[in-house]
């Protein structure tokens, strides 16, 4: 009986561990394929100078590239925040603007993939946007961690400002209770 009951745990374990790498790995292949579309998007609207006022992306559409030069990455930005939109990237809360409109910024990922190493960030650490109209700067000031039911950080700001949010603690398994909060502001003038 013990055999059998160890046998089985030994199975379920590797049921586990086969099912989270499945999805770690699809999700990568995921965001690989949003970057791509990204790229091409930013770079074919670089050719034909897009306006801001004709950007318009619909939901579950690649919008543009958010970069993170202190951990080496560049992540798709995805309109939405629902999780088939995470699972592409970086998304965009659809009740906030976008660069250069002069209010809030609201992107979100999840702490265990797209925003992994978010804890090594840094007041001064910057961020990059580039969008089909232009390219943005911002520069982190501070950060907060607050309740993950508490959307008093989803607000108007009277300036603009790159609002990061993820799931806090780092390291928590399952559902975060928290959530990790950076606000960073425009660095000199955009290239357009």
């Amino acid at each position: 009986m013990k055999k059998t009951i160890g046998f089985l745990l030994i199975i379920a374990g590797l049921y586990f561990c086969f099912h989270f790498f499945y999805h770690f790995f699809a999700q990568q292949q995921e965001t690989s394929i949003a970057l791509e579309e990204a790229q091409e998007i930013v770079k074919a609207s670089r050719e034909v100078s897009q306006e801001r006022s004709a950007f318009q992306p619909a939901q579950d559409e690649v919008a543009g590239i958010l970069t993170i030069p202190k951990l080496g990455k560049s992540l798709p930005i995805v309109e939405g925040t629902e999780e088939e939109m995470l699972a592409k990237g970086v998304g965009h809360h659809d009740s906030t603007v976008f660069p250069g409109d002069g209010e809030q910024i609201l992107l979100s990922g999840h702490r265990d993939t797209v925003f992994r190493s978010f804890g090594e960030l840094e007041v001064g650490d910057r961020f990059i946007v580039e969008m089909p109209y232009g390219t943005y700067e911002y520069e982190m000031r501070e950060s907060e961690i607050v309740g993950a039911e508490d959307r008093t950080v989803i607000s108007s700001k009277g300036e603009e400002v790159l609002t990061l949010s993820t799931c806090y603690p780092f390291s928590f398994i399952g559902y975060a209770p928290d959530r990790y909060i950076i606000y960073a502001y425009p660095v000199g003038e955009s290239a357009e």
